[in-house]
């Protein structure tokens, strides 16, 4: 190429939407209800498992609402366990699987600047899920629950 000819302009790029872990979970709750009317656990921790993950880039890719959307998703899911709990169906390892995102999304809280209010979020979902374990708050079913 010669030095008055120019490159080949480079063509806009599309921006990727922001994630939001809110609409991520009712998805997926609702296509799971659809198919098979009942809710699979495996899913739920697999959801739970997420979390952290969706923390940082609803947080990141969204400033505005993305810390309302991640913990709309994350009182989803805890709102499910705490409807399975009820029915007698809820399975020690999800009351696990949300015991390590609560510790997981704590973390990733700390390791960021001005992550306060997520701090407060995840502080508000451990309290629900405190309401399900036994009276000595450190079982769940006569089990020892998940604790970093």
């Amino acid at each position: 190429m010669r030095e008055h000819e120019s490159a080949a302009p480079i063509p806009p790029q599309e921006l990727t939407p922001p994630t939001d872990y809110g609409q991520y979970v009712v998805d997926i709750l609702a296509k799971q209800n659809q198919l098979t009317g009942n809710v699979d656990q495996t899913v739920l921790r697999n959801c739970l498992g997420l979390s952290s993950s969706f923390l940082m880039t609803d947080v990141t890719m969204n400033p505005t609402t993305g810390l309302a959307s991640w913990n709309a998703g994350f009182n989803r899911l805890v709102d499910v366990m705490v409807a399975l709990h009820r029915k007698g169906q809820l399975e020690l390892s999800t009351v696990n699987a949300a015991s390590k995102a609560c510790s997981e999304c704590w973390t990733v809280a700390g390791s960021w600047r001005n992550m306060e209010e997520v701090r407060q979020c995840v502080k508000e979902v451990a309290a629900k899920l405190q309401g399900l374990l036994d009276e000595n708050g450190r079982t769940y079913g006569g089990n020892k629950v998940y604790t970093p």
